[in-house]
């Protein structure tokens, strides 16, 4: 398996891209793709259930490298200052 995902990566690289750490192995493809749909908001519920985790397990090893997530959080949280009064349940 390292042997073709090596030639792999040595066909579709630039020789400047194949000697860099970027794709050294599979697993890097998985750990980029997990980070970038955590950095873009997907719930951690879906993203574990994608990669075949649990949350607990995914927020482990990922929650160190969730960012850029503040200023929406921030926006989301002021929003729901604004809401109005849910009417009471009879």
């Amino acid at each position: 398996m390292r042997r073709a995902w090596r030639n792999a990566r040595k066909a579709e690289f630039t020789p400047h891209e194949f000697e860099s750490p970027a794709g050294r192995n599979i697993y890097d493809t998985r750990r980029t793709r997990l980070t970038e749909w955590l950095n873009y908001g997907i719930p951690p519920a879906q993203v574990a259930s994608w990669a075949g985790n649990s949350v607990p397990v995914l927020l482990a090893v990922y929650a160190g490298v969730i960012s850029g997530q503040l200023p929406d959080l921030k926006r989301r949280m002021e929003a729901g200052v604004a809401l109005p009064e849910m009417p009471e349940a009879d």
